[in-house]
């Protein structure tokens, strides 16, 4: 993921940051796979990973095009991307809002979990899309936070944690979009793709999981500034955090939407 102003919460430099993209990982790379393969990814296509996070859509994309391909993979913080030794893969410093891109260059462009942090969305997007060659494909991936929570009344295990409410908060007063996700398709049709397509996906979370991992990681980073600005008490915080843990703990994970859209030819 990639950091803005106003600061980032989720830092690249928090300790719980390595949990996070492994949690992220292994829910939802199957399915970035899954697209990006249907796009076409093939030998010799040049790809561009924006926020690469962990890396590991990035070594995808550079096991997939091979020795005659490239990858750039970019990140405002890149510290977890050094250990991406790959000889057709370029790690670069680079913030999506403001530093350069060429022209024309990518035959495709995948992020993850970008967007939802940036408000100035359109113009990312048509950088985006002037950075494709022409016919070339954006897959971008953003949760949508608010279509699909826990209800009680289908399984009394499923609870909607005090310190999920006051991480969704704090995320808002911070710019985060929690409907991110469910604007990309007409985000993407205005900015100008075309054959455009979208596709919801989410699992329930349940102790031991990847998402419950994932809010582990989120809710301990964010536990100093979420009790400091009262969105939470220290002790449920504490006391979600055991919740976790519970045999009969369950709660919907944020929807992620996938939208792809071409350059014109």
């Amino acid at each position: 993921m990639t950091e803005t102003s106003p600061p980032y919460l989720l830092s690249n430099a928090g300790a719980q940051a390595p949990a996070r993209f492994a949690a992220l990982s292994a829910m939802f790379d199957p399915g970035t796979v899954r697209h990006l393969t249907s796009r076409g990814v093939t030998a010799g296509w040049h790809c561009l990973e924006v926020g690469g996070g962990g890396g590991s859509i990035a070594a995808w994309l550079a096991d997939r095009v091979g020795p005659s391909g490239r990858v750039l993979v970019t990140d405002i913080d890149p510290r977890h991307l050094e250990t991406l030794d790959l000889r057709n893969v370029e790690v670069r410093r680079h913030d999506v809002r403001t530093d350069p891109l060429p022209e024309g260059a990518f035959d495709l462009i995948h992020m993850r979990l970008v967007l939802v942090h940036l408000p100035d969305w359109r113009r990312v997007l048509a950088r985006l899309l002037t950075a494709l060659k022409p016919g070339g494909w954006l897959v971008d991936e953003e949760f949508d936070l608010e279509s699909i929570g826990a209800d009680p009344n289908i399984g009394a295990g499923e609870v909607l944690l005090a310190t999920h409410v006051g991480v969704g908060r704090l995320m808002a007063a911070s710019g985060f979009d929690r409907r991110c996700g469910r604007r990309l398709f007409e985000r993407l049709r205005q900015t100008g793709f075309v054959d455009v397509e979208a596709e919801g996906s989410m699992v329930m979370v349940q102790r031991g999981s990847p998402g419950a991992a994932l809010l582990r990681a989120n809710y301990e980073q964010l536990r100093g500034t979420l009790v400091e600005k009262g969105y939470v008490s220290d002790d449920q915080v504490i006391g979600d955090l055991a919740r976790l843990n519970d045999p009969d703990f369950a709660t919907p994970s944020s929807l992620m939407w996938t939208a792809c859209g071409r350059r014109p030819a």
